[in-house]
């Protein structure tokens, strides 16, 4: 390192005009410890003050700097974390976003632990003493195309198959666990990493015992929330070495170190799980698409029913399509929708063909049904009028938790004992929505006798033997049965089904297709009370077709994902300004501004997918001028600096709901 060498270092600042690499000197006494990667600590601004960064590269200073660098202030720790393949993920995600690479490495990289650091460099990981396993000579269920493709870096949209299965340990997953376990231990055995990000904690679970059977623990690490801080570092450091290893987590985990990464795969693609609520607001998907094209690792992405997002990339040739050897459609029984004949079957919402095949199959094991809405009574309403029953505090809508429970509103949980109507001046209320709670209910008076479970949010169940059951669970929350169910209910399909979302089709055709896949091999599946398109998709198997009819819909309507989409919040000017700066284009076209809340306003772009970068350099440079604009100061008073109230969200997943 010559005398001239400086450091160029990103500040960790949420601040976006701070979004860029600052050159500051290196003292002699730093040298040996001012790597690339490192965490530092450097003087900013004035008054003594210090911020913390990451030392992103050495290099020669910039000519068009000639006065005195300032110089780094200390090296917090001598461990690398910020490799150079992250760091050009996190640029290219930020850059992708209009967002800043230090919020996208602030997922990435978790807070430093001093003792779990302490220990890591003393004892080194884990991983370097364990085993590899043994190629495998073909996937379960697929054959060796799949191994081959994964194998020589493909791009591969990969159909679930849709059944349970069974593992050496005894215990029941579903067979796509078994797929993701198969390919990451086959690409472990290639000497190159796997990450497997999956949805939610239950899926995680499933994948862990898949993994178990076939690999070392000591080459699986984690990378979820659940992990305490400490244990989070500690899988961070140990996937820095150069050990292969199998990184399991959610959405976060696709930024997770990987040595010589060869697999990329993602679980059921679809899930609005894989959104990231932080800024950049990027999906675990597009990540994964921008990694997998820098790094050459092989992306696949496994579900039952892919997402429209998916398809399109297999409409333009990105991803090839890989369906199973042996054709596993789930038994799916049309049902009509009026009810059985006797009142407690039409309370349970169940039809009589559904029911005929419930009562048998309850005999054999466990039956699943699937309802829409946790709770007792989601929603209540005047029992004169029928107007909403409202919260008297926020205006939230009002429900039960039990069926002798005093009302609460959903929103702020305030208790509404006294509640009398706004509009007629009633007191009594009457149920509009049936909840799990509800249905429960219900279904003990039509199936006397019967063992009923309820599995929700607040009654997270993961697992059930095979003994008779009635297994009630809100939409994502069914536990997984050994074996299998022996019949799946699904209620609430026309209220699932009027929620006002754009893909909300999309969203149940989904939810239906993973609750078919946890039934056992010959079992039952009914819809209750949908037909159309959508119940033909579900009952062939044939969700892709669906999915293709949808997209070309959204083609003529120039809706997401045939095109992308961006949402400028702010004040009327800087929204105004934003959009005028934005490159003209005949496939460019904003929606709006329309007011929102707190006299803001908000604009929709929507632009062609070549028109990205151009639209994202825009829209950040807008982004940064707000930041740093100072408002025209009253007569006699200071200007100052205004809050960044320009908020911009690429492929937001709210302004078309």
């Amino acid at each position: 390192m010559s005398a001239e060498t400086v450091a160029r270092v990103l500040i960790d600042s949420p601040l976006p005009q701070l979004d860029r690499l600052f050159d500051y000197a290196i003292p002699e006494e730093l040298r040996a410890e001012a790597l690339p990667g490192v965490r530092v600590k450097v003087p900013f601004r004035s008054a003594g003050r210090s911020a913390e960064g990451y030392l992103v590269e050495l290099g020669e200073p910039g000519e068009e700097y000639s006065g005195r660098l300032s110089p780094l202030e200390s090296v917090v720790s001598i461990v690398p974390v910020l490799s150079p393949e992250l760091w050009s993920l996190a640029r290219k995600v930020a850059d992708r976003s209009a967002g800043n690479a230090s919020d996208v490495l602030r997922l990435a990289i978790p807070p430093r632990q001093v003792r779990v650091e302490k220990a890591f460099l003393r004892d080194g990981s884990a991983a370097a003493s364990a085993p590899l396993p043994l190629p495998l000579t073909e996937l379960d269920g697929y054959g060796s195309e799949v191994l081959e493709a994964v194998a020589g870096g493909a791009r591969l949209a990969v159909a679930a198959v849709p059944r349970p299965v069974r593992l050496d340990s005894g215990e029941s997953v579903g067979h796509w666990a078994l797929t993701l376990a198969q390919l990451a231990a086959d690409t472990l055995a290639r000497r190159r990493s796997a990450i497997l990000a999956v949805p939610d904690f239950r899926d995680q679970d499933q994948l862990e015992a898949a993994l178990h059977t076939l690999v070392p623990e000591a080459r699986i690490l984690r990378s979820d929330a659940r992990q305490a801080n400490a244990d989070r570092y500690r899988s961070f450091l140990s996937a820095l070495g150069d050990e292969p290893v199998v990184i399991v987590g959610n959405r976060s985990a696709v930024y997770a170190p990987a040595p010589a990464l060869g697999l990329i795969a993602l679980w059921d693609d679809g899930d609005p799980l894989f959104s990231e609520q932080l800024s950049p607001y990027a999906n675990a998907r597009d990540a994964a698409l921008i990694r997998q094209e820098s790094s050459g690792a092989a992306l696949v992405l496994l579900a039952h029913s892919a997402s429209i997002e998916a398809r399109r990339l297999v409409q333009l040739g990105w991803l090839t399509v890989c369906a199973p050897t042996k054709v596993w459609t789930p038994h799916i029984v049309p049902t009509a929708q009026q009810a059985g004949g006797d009142a407690q079957f039409a309370a349970a919402r169940i039809p009589s063909t559904a029911w005929t095949q419930a009562r048998e199959a309850l005999a054999h094991g466990p039956v699943l049904v699937q309802v829409a809405r946790p709770g007792y009574a989601p929603a209540l309403a005047c029992a004169s009028c029928r107007h909403s029953a409202r919260c008297g505090v926020c205006q939230g809508p009002l429900g039960r938790r039990s069926a002798n429970a005093v009302p609460a509103c959903q929103w702020c949980g305030t208790l509404a004992p006294s509640w009398h109507c706004g509009n007629c001046g009633g007191t009594e209320l009457r149920t509009v929505g049936v909840g799990a709670g509800r249905t429960a209910e219900d279904l003990g008076r039509a199936f006397p006798g019967a063992k009923v479970v309820v599995a929700d949010g607040e009654r997270p169940i993961l697992t059930i033997g095979s003994e008779p059951a009635l297994i009630v669970a809100t939409r994502g929350a069914e536990p997984r049965a050994e074996g299998g169910y022996r019949a799946v209910l699904l209620l609430d399909g026309e209220r699932m089904l009027a929620r006002e979302s754009l893909g909300v089709d999309l969203d149940c055709l989904r939810l239906w297709s993973n609750a078919a896949a946890l039934s056992a091999p010959g079992a039952p599946t009914m819809l209750a009370a949908v037909a159309g398109p959508i119940a033909t998709a579900l009952a062939t198997w044939r969700q892709d077709q669906y999915t293709d009819r949808e997209l070309a819909d959204r083609r003529t309507l120039r809706f997401p994902p045939a095109v992308r989409v961006a949402s400028v919040t702010g004040f009327p000017d800087t929204v105004a300004a934003a959009i005028d700066a934005l490159p003209p284009s005949e496939h460019l076209d904003v929606l709006g501004p329309v007011g929102v809340d707190d006299g803001l306003t908000r604009a929709i772009v929507r632009f062609d997918y070549g028109l990205g970068p151009e639209v994202a350099s825009s829209l950040r440079a807008s982004v940064v001028a707000a930041a740093t604009s100072r408002r025209k100061p009253a007569p006699g008073k200071p200007a100052y600096r205004t809050p960044n109230t320009l908020r911009v969200r690429f492929d937001d997943p709210e302004i078309l709901a």
